[in-house]
């Protein structure tokens, strides 16, 4: 895995100056696998009554798409060691185009094939992260990675915004009244436009002018390191908190279109509940730039507590609400996940030293919640009903919660970002 524990240079100060650049080019992706996963919320309820499945078979999609986290993020780092962060994402954008083709072939070969593009998919995307997080977290002073990451991840949520609304006019309007061979041919023509956009984003980052940056020696790193990670709380714990923030994200998004069809709720068609979910995603969006200047100065640890601490009241109001109520509750939800995954990710890795690099590797391994959260809810939908499935996600934020007042005060006063020198 990647070292993060020798960057920026030595002259903190000169790399910001030259960061810019690198860091709008970066950001790029940010925005594109953004838009490739919440574009997974429209597929959901359009796979599940094209196939007839339960909800937990249609949480499938997100198991196989963030189980490549799981199995992919430690391969990736080896990989991305070897070829270094630009041809990393280069391999990431070709895997991620690949597995958008699949979705050609997948509209006559079944459920299972989709299944197996989402997985190839995701593997591309696992790569890009593995790369950029820490790419990001080098291009500045140590004090601001939190900040500099909650900005990258603006433009994440600019993507997840924009691919709701975009996926409704192109997959889900034009299937209503269609027959089953109509509504599963209707994922090919955006799906290969998309593998045509991320190839020539891979020649543009193959072209492209970007710093080199060097990793740490193996000689350097300590020779028990998983006894060392462990020494770490904030590490152990941000794990379990990245684990269980993405799970509610994801779980809450993948259910949202079937959540607003209900009687109780909105009674909207899938195409129009589609624009409504683009709230969801571009609440956190706005909510990343008021985080990006916010964070300069107020405690990441309370500002976390605060979130969360909102986010529960909020899904408690969806679960035992109704009407237009329940349905604005649970979309500004995604205002309260604006901050969560930059801050838990830099607090986590706050004063991990030279074990920066491994920490970071499980950080992204713990993506697998994605996974596994929104499956649990599924289960959990139908056996008790969806509106009530909601509390998974409501108790995921509770740990939340915990995580942010137990580590609110991690940093020194003079300090608003991970210290990982």
């Amino acid at each position: 895995m990647e070292h993060i524990s020798q960057y920026p240079p030595r002259q903190p100060e000169q790399a910001a100056a030259g960061a810019t650049g690198p860091l709008v080019i970066v950001t790029t992706l940010f925005f594109m696998w953004g838009l490739l996963t919440a574009l997974n919320d429209v597929l959901i309820p359009h796979l599940k009554a094209l196939y007839a499945l339960s909800y937990s078979q249609a949480m499938l999609v997100q198991f196989c798409f963030f189980g490549a986290y799981f199995l992919v993020s430690l391969p990736a780092g080896m990989l991305i060691r070897k070829i270094g962060y630009q041809y990393g994402a280069v391999t990431g954008l070709a895997v991620a185009a690949a597995g958008c083709a699949l979705f050609y072939p997948a509209a006559t070969g079944g459920y299972g094939l989709f299944l197996f593009g989402f997985f190839v998919l995701a593997a591309g995307i696992t790569i890009l992260q593995v790369a950029a997080n820490p790419y990001v977290a080098a291009l500045g002073a140590p004090k601001t990675a939190s900040s500099r990451l909650t900005l990258t991840q603006a433009f994440n949520s600019l993507g997840t915004t924009i691919a709701p609304a975009l996926g409704g006019i192109l997959i889900l309007s034009g299937t209503l009244a269609g027959d089953a061979a109509g509504q599963a041919a209707s994922v090919q023509l955006p799906y290969l436009v998309l593998a045509t956009a991320l190839l020539l984003l891979a020649c543009l980052f193959a072209v492209a002018r970007l710093p080199i940056i060097e990793h740490a020696d193996d000689a350097a790193l300590p020779r028990h390191g998983a006894r060392s990670l462990l020494a770490h709380r904030n590490l152990v714990l941000g794990v379990l908190g990245i684990f269980l923030y993405v799970g509610a994200e994801v779980s809450i998004g993948s259910f949202l279109i079937n959540f607003l069809e209900m009687p109780a709720i909105a009674a909207l068609n899938p195409a129009d509940a589609a624009h409504y979910v683009s709230y969801y995603w571009g609440g956190a969006m706005v909510g990343r730039f008021i985080g990006f200047a916010v964070m300069r100065s107020v405690s990441p640890g309370k500002a976390l507590a605060f979130t969360a601490a909102s986010a529960i009241a909020l899904v408690l109001a969806a679960v035992f609400g109704h009407g237009r109520a329940a349905m604005w509750a649970i979309l500004a939800v995604g205002l309260c996940n604006s901050i969560m995954f930059p801050t838990i990710f830099s607090m986590a890795l706050h004063r991990v030293g030279t074990l920066t690099g491994q920490a970071s590797g499980i950080l992204c391994m713990a993506i697998v919640g994605g996974a596994l959260v929104p499956f649990a809810q599924g289960v959990l939908a139908d056996a008790v009903g969806l509106q009530h499935s909601f509390l998974v996600p409501a108790a995921c934020y509770a740990f939340i919660l915990f995580f942010g007042l137990k580590f609110s005060g991690l940093y020194h006063k003079d300090e608003v970002g991970p210290h990982i020198n």
